[in-house]
């Protein structure tokens, strides 16, 4: 496979890839990630493989806007409250999934995580696609993510169907939190848990 060397202006070759159940490597505003949408099982098959990641570790699922999170994710009032105060921005959420979703999308979890980007190039892709992508980062399985379009085109070459080179504004991957009857931290990002704490509580 040759693997397209794109740019943010080049938007719409980027969704139309997505769109043919292609995996594409990109910049965030936290780590360079890669997409896949969401209802294929094609393109999930072809997200594992490139990842060299096990099958059965469910993917971030990224939305184009907030409004699209209840398409995903069963809300509550403390949810709502975090998504109005902290995304978009680099902030993943793990909460109860929608029954209707795909298999593949929560691996009989029932459980999803959601993210909303913050980065204009992300959210308008992610609208020309016209359904939301599962992201994860840029990287094989249990290896740091890449922070650069070189450093994404050097580890997937060959791999995947295209590399959107663009700077990343961020350094660190984004935070994660799992809500269920309490709010806990799983990995430590730019946003602290006491934001997330205080944000549900409004």
């Amino acid at each position: 496979m040759k693997t397209e060397k794109l740019t943010f202006i080049d938007v719409i070759a980027v969704a139309d890839l997505l769109k043919k159940e292609e995996v594409v490597a990109f910049p965030t505003e936290t780590v360079y990630g890669l997409g896949a949408i969401y209802d294929s099982e094609t393109a999930f098959r072809r997200l594992v493989d490139a990842k060299k990641r096990p099958a059965d570790k469910p993917f971030t699922v990224m939305c184009a806007s907030v409004d699209d999170i209840e398409k995903i994710a069963v809300m509550d009032d403390r949810i709502r409250n975090i998504v109005k105060h902290l995304m978009p921005g680099p902030l993943t959420i793990i909460v109860k999934a929608q029954e209707n979703l795909p298999v593949w999308v929560s691996l009989h979890t029932g459980r999803v995580g959601v993210r909303v980007s913050d980065l204009p190039f992300v959210r308008e892709m992610i609208n020309l696609v016209g359904k939301p992508l599962l992201v994860p980062s840029a990287n094989k399985s249990s290896e740091p993510p890449a922070m650069s379009g070189e450093e994404a085109f050097q580890i997937f070459d060959g791999e995947i169907a295209g590399v959107v080179f663009g700077k990343i504004p961020g350094q660190m991957p984004s935070t994660i939190v799992n809500i269920g009857d309490t709010i806990t931290l799983v990995r430590q990002g730019p946003i602290s848990l006491e934001q997330v704490l205080k944000a549900a509580e409004d």
